[in-house]
């Protein structure tokens, strides 16, 4: 279900999405300000920017985004193509990241960015490490803002995010500043993730890691629902997200899953 406070912003494409429902052919939309907005707007649809399509959580996020009649179409920014081929899908290259002069018209008109790129601190500078989280996050959350002021821009930090950990400082002063800079940004501090459709990891050791964690993935989800969830139950609950089905702006693993498994068989 739609919240109403993304039926409102969005109501401009309200004929749309009516007239690509056929069951709803004939029928005239009523004023925004009904308070049952909400549960008679189905099918409205979003534009989203996706980065780090290649890694393990943006491989999640893209698929549920491609399989969810809700969102309309995904532009992925990356050093390479996402490798995957669908009407709704275009890849814009950026072999070098830290360009963030992209033309206007790329950027513009787009209503949510899952921010899903990361890398392992692991052996790295505080310094070096700045620099590929804060000050590669910072350039395209800034570059967006000028083009869509009112976007959700959804930054995937990490569970114990703002701890004492050199990576876990880092990433606390790129979510506060990210939450400074937009208003609709959502923090998202995702625990352990289970791949369910052959989605790995490339960080290093990542996929000797998962391949060791397989067949006790079950245990862990039973044993530790609220800090475990699947990969399809992440990019459902990015969506959700996304549209405004979420009064917080920092989102914990529990609030995650509980998202994810909202209406899940």
């Amino acid at each position: 279900m739609l919240s109403r406070e993304y039926a409102t912003e969005r109501i401009i494409k309200v004929e749309t999405a009516y007239s690509r429902h056929s069951n709803l052919k004939g029928k005239s939309v009523k004023s925004c300000h009904n308070p049952q907005m909400s549960q008679q707007l189905p099918g409205i649809q979003m534009k989203v920017i996706l980065f780090g399509a290649t890694g393990m959580v943006g491989k999640s996020v893209l698929r549920q985004c491609l399989l969810d009649a809700e969102v309309e179409s995904v532009l992925s920014i990356g050093r390479a193509g996402s490798g995957v081929s669908h009407p709704k899908l275009r890849d814009l290259v950026r072999p070098n990241m830290f360009a963030f002069d992209a033309e206007p018209s790329e950027l513009v008109g787009y209503d949510a960015c899952f921010f899903c790129l990361g890398v392992s601190s692991v052996g790295m500078s505080e310094a070096d490490y700045t620099h590929l989280t804060y000050d590669l996050t910072l350039g395209w959350a800034h570059a967006l803002a000028r083009a869509n002021p009112d976007m959700r821009f959804l930054y995937v930090s990490g569970m114990g995010t703002g701890g004492k950990a050199m990576w876990a400082q880092v990433k606390g002063r790129t979510e506060n500043d990210l939450l400074a800079l937009l208003p609709q940004a959502k923090m998202i501090r995702l625990g352990a993730l289970r791949p369910m459709h052959g989605e790995s990891s490339k960080a290093p050791g990542g996929g000797v890691l998962l391949a060791l964690l397989s067949p006790l993935w079950p245990l862990f989800q039973r044993f530790f629902p609220d800090s475990v969830i699947t990969s399809e139950e992440l990019g459902r609950a990015m969506i959700r997200v996304a549209r405004g089905d979420a009064q917080k702006r920092v989102l914990e693993s529990r609030d995650l899953a509980a998202l994810g498994r909202q209406g899940a068989a």
